[in-house]
């Protein structure tokens, strides 16, 4: 373990800019791919701009991608600490977790995921410690999905729910599941995978078990999975509702989730905070308060579902 880089052993010294006449490096630590998301960095750097900050004059990113490869996350924590970030955006809490082990004195700003139940932080309102941020967990983000799914599909009786094991909060996926099949007296099968290579089987079972559409609920790990699970789909005329905007744009009939561009512009916030001398552990961790909604008419017209206005008119963004 390489020790902190970017502070001395006493802790968090704050107003890292006014001590510096290099341009300050912001460490980002991604789970996904270098491909995907791009538009959502696009949206953090716009807001650092909008917040007085120079790219290049004042502050460089440094990135490191996994690739959806969470084992890859620890050598890519390694490798960035050897850069001597001032600070490290970490995203989803699988990366922050592998920077906190690496960097544990330097202030880490975590995108989604539950960093309270990943044991990252103390509690939402009082992090304490080097990690705060932006969670993009709702209590009712399940039932929310299921309904808009219903919504679209209203004859749909028995529903599968794929959850990915190696989720730091699968827990309250699995509970959320549970709830909104409860909620709206749906009878609900659920696959739970762990490794990759489970995915087929387990949404072969699913199909043998009749299932007529799929919630993915939570887990970006599936995410680098999406095409996979997408084409299965398609060919069972599934229906698919994931909870990231990433499933819509890659053919899933809609997506239900935290506005994604705006966390990361409340991410360049956090960063702004800390560089100008605020204690990680004093800001409280964010959780969504913008939601969107996205509906893909591709995918809808290939299934033959006409989605009612109703849903229509709430969409944020329709994929034509």
């Amino acid at each position: 373990m390489l020790a902190a880089a970017a502070f001395p052993a006493v802790g968090w010294t704050g107003a890292v800019f006014a001590q510096s006449k290099q341009p300050v490096i912001i460490g980002w630590l991604s789970w996904g791919a270098r491909e995907t998301g791009e538009p959502q960095r696009a949206a953090f750097r716009a807001e650092l701009a909008a917040l007085g900050w120079k790219e290049g004059s004042q502050f460089v990113i440094e990135e490191r991608f996994a690739g959806g490869r969470t084992d890859r996350l620890p050598a890519l924590a390694e490798a960035l600490a050897a850069r001597k970030p001032a600070i490290i955006v970490a995203d989803p809490v699988p990366a922050a977790r592998a920077a906190v082990k690496v960097v544990p004195r330097t202030p880490i700003v975590v995108i989604r995921g539950d960093p309270v139940v990943a044991g990252l932080v103390k509690s939402y309102a009082h992090p304490g410690g080097m990690v705060t941020g932006i969670s993009n967990l709702s209590p009712e983000i399940s039932e929310k999905c299921l309904e808009l799914l219903l919504g679209a599909a209203p004859n749909l009786r028995r529903v599968g729910f794929l959850l990915d094991l190696n989720t730091a909060n699968v827990a309250y996926h699995r509970e959320g599941a549970r709830r909104a099949a409860a909620q709206h007296a749906v009878e609900a099968r659920y696959a739970e995978v762990a490794r990759y290579e489970e995915i087929d089987p387990a949404l072969a079972r699913l199909a043998k078990e009749g299932v007529q559409a799929l919630v993915i609920a939570g887990t970006a790990g599936l995410i680098v999975e999406g095409p996979r699970i997408l084409k299965f789909a398609l060919a069972e005329r599934w229906p698919v509702v994931g909870i990231s905007s990433a499933w819509a744009e890659a053919g899933s009939l809609l997506s239900y989730s935290a506005d994604s561009s705006e966390m990361y512009r409340r991410a360049a916030y956090y960063v702004d905070r800390i560089l100008k001398g605020a204690k990680p552990g004093d800001l409280p961790i964010e959780q969504p308060t913008k939601f969107e909604l996205v509906i893909n008419m591709k995918t809808a017209k290939a299934l033959g579902i006409a989605v009612p206005q109703s849903i229509l008119v709430r969409a944020d963004k329709v994929i034509e």
